[in-house]
């Protein structure tokens, strides 16, 4: 059964978020990700295996090892898709501060 992995079903996982802001600095080996963690290296790597599906993470082959590095690219997929949403609360939060300010101020 071939599943399609969802990135935002992807990022949700906290260990996953972890993750990824552990080697967006730099290329990590599987080993080196999993002895952040307190959970088995075979969960460290399934989760592995979820970013690098879902294009959050590229693996890179360096002789007998593999390095995880960050992909920027779809990285920034996901912000550009969050951006409009972000505009729109910090529109919503600075005119909730300006009626704030007027309640204040009438006081």
């Amino acid at each position: 059964m071939n599943l399609r992995r969802d990135v935002f079903q992807a990022i949700a996982d906290p260990t996953r978020r972890a993750i990824l802001l552990l080697v967006a600095s730099q290329s990590m080996t599987a080993g080196a990700i999993a002895s952040n963690f307190d959970t088995a290296r075979p969960t460290v790597s399934k989760h592995l295996q979820i970013l690098t599906e879902c294009e959050l993470l590229k693996q890179e082959q360096k002789g007998r090892e593999i390095y995880y590095d960050i992909n920027a690219k779809k990285m920034k997929e996901v912000a550009d898709f969050i951006e409009p949403f972000r505009q729109m609360w910090d529109d919503r939060f600075n005119k909730l501060e300006a009626v704030m300010k007027q309640y204040k101020s009438k006081k």
